[in-house]
Order: structure tokens, then sequence, then C-alpha cells
């Protein structure tokens, strides 16, 4: 009778004890069922994106864009063959939620011209990164790979490779003449034929002017670039695609317009392809604006 007295007694002060351990909770401490990090990570989550759906892209260009950036459109004789060209055809996708583009490409007698514009919405499927965030890296890897030049002089090259910085001191437009002259020993006999354009290939590709260098855009969108590349075949024609591409929000706008001559020796001039390419894309960003 003792015996089961003694083992009595030892599983009640067990009871009493293992009772104390998890019921005590006022002694500050909290228990193992608290979780205090979940109410944390549920308020951390990123805000959504301001656009939720993207433009019908064949029709977010003028008729009169179209006209100065792809002049071979009047042109066209057959009045449907005409209105097909001012319709454009839509790149294909997928997703139009996501992503939507549209073709135009039209050969007159001076030039053929093709313009791409592309929409890009991004969405972020990572609670702790927002859409804008998320769409911000793309568009920095875009800039990447775009390899635009630094903005800073250069003696070697006699070329600035953005606008972006003062032009008070971009003064290596002189240095371009030496540095183009010895590296080429046929330029001086190839710029007589092709001095009705803007200049000679071969200083076109060494001299391009400061202001018209590939460089990243401030005035547009939350962040821009624009690129300029011209083919270096010489069997043919020159090839010049210029490339302004911006971001707003959570959408990524790409414009790429390239135009080729007929005629073998002339350039496509820099400035006015240029000029058109960020027009249409301040018109892309106010219509995504308003």
């Amino acid at each position: 009778m003792q015996r089961k007295a003694y083992v009595s007694g030892v599983a009640a002060l067990l009871a009493a004890l293992l009772a104390g351990c998890t019921g005590s909770s006022d002694d500050g401490g909290t228990t193992d069922d608290s979780n205090p990090g979940d109410a944390g990570t549920a308020t951390a989550a990123a805000q959504p994106g301001k656009y939720t759906s993207l433009p019908e892209p064949c029709g977010a260009v003028r008729r009169g864009t179209l006209d100065a950036m792809l002049p071979g459109i009047k042109q066209v004789a057959d009045p449907d063959q005409r209105e097909k060209a001012y319709a454009g055809e839509a790149t294909l996708t997928y997703n139009t939620d996501r992503k939507v583009g549209c073709n135009w490409k039209v050969q007159g007698a001076q030039a053929t011209d093709h313009l791409l514009v592309d929409f890009e919405r991004v969405v972020s499927y990572d609670n702790a990164v927002s859409d804008d965030n998320q769409a911000e890296q793309l568009f920095a890897t875009k800039e990447t790979a775009a390899d635009l030049p630094e903005p800073t002089a250069s003696e070697s090259t006699g070329t600035v490779g953005a606008a972006g910085s003062t032009g008070g001191e971009d003064t290596a437009a002189p240095s371009a003449d030496p540095s183009a002259s010895p590296s080429s020993p046929s330029s001086s006999a190839s710029t007589s034929p092709s001095s009705s354009s803007t200049s000679s290939p071969s200083a076109s590709d060494t001299a391009t002017p400061i202001d018209l260098q590939p460089r990243v855009l401030s005035d547009l969108g939350d962040e821009a670039f624009l690129d300029d590349e011209l083919s270096s075949s010489g069997s043919t024609a020159k090839q010049r695609t210029v490339t302004v591409a911006f971001r707003t929000s959570n959408v990524i706008v790409t414009i790429e317009y390239m135009e080729q001559p007929t005629t073998v020796g002339i350039v496509p001039d820099s400035e006015e392809m240029q000029d058109r390419a960020r027009k249409l894309a301040s018109q892309l960003a106010d219509s995504l604006a308003g």
C-alpha cells in the first residue's frame, strides 16, 4: 500500500509541473503558438502597378505621325494597300494583357522605313516586390543591354557618349577630324560622292554630334533612353535604327524606327529620325498618362 501511495504522489507532482510550464504566460514571455512575424509580412505586401491593361497598339499611333515616319506610305497607289499600310500588323503575342505590339513597313521611292511599337505591362509575383520595382529592374536590364556610351568626353574618339552631360565642356568635336582621316585612307575618295548627305559614311560613324549620341533621356516617363545605330555594311545602303524606350509606372514602351535608303552611299539622317521617334514617344507617354 505504501508503494502505491508513492507512485500516485510522483504522478501528481509531474502533472502540476507540466501545468505550470504550459499555462504560465504572465511572466511576459511569448508562447510557441505566437508568430509575431506573420502580421509584419502581411502588411508589407507591395502595391500593384498603376496599369492593369494595355492600349490597342496598331491604333496608338496617329495617322499624321505615320505620314512623317513612313514617307512612302502616301506613295502607295492602291487605296486598299495604302489603308492596309496605315493599319499596320499586330505582333504575335499570347497574352494581350501583358504584351502587345504593332509593325509598319513601307517601301518608298527614296527609302524603306520600318516602325515597331511595343508595350509591356510588368506584373510582380513576389509580394515583397511591387510591380513598379519589378518594371524598374527590367528596364535597367534593357538599358544595360543597349550598351549606351558613358556620358564623358573621350579624346581618343572625339565624341561624347551622352547628351546628359553639360554641353559647355563638350568640345570633343574638333578632335574627331584628325582621328577620322588617318583611320580610313579611302575616306577622301569616298566623301565627294556622298557630299549631298549629312556627311560621309566614315565621318558619320566616328563623329556623331554630341547631342545625337545614344543617351539617357530625362524628359520622358519615369525613365528613358535613346539608342542610335548605323549598320556597317559597305556593299549595301546603310540602315539606321533609332530606338527610344521609356517606362511609366509598370509599363515599358519601346519604339524601334529603321530606315534604309534605296541608294548606296546615302546615310539616313540621325537628327531627323531621332526627332520623329522622340515625338512619337512623347505622344504615347501622354496617352498613357491620360
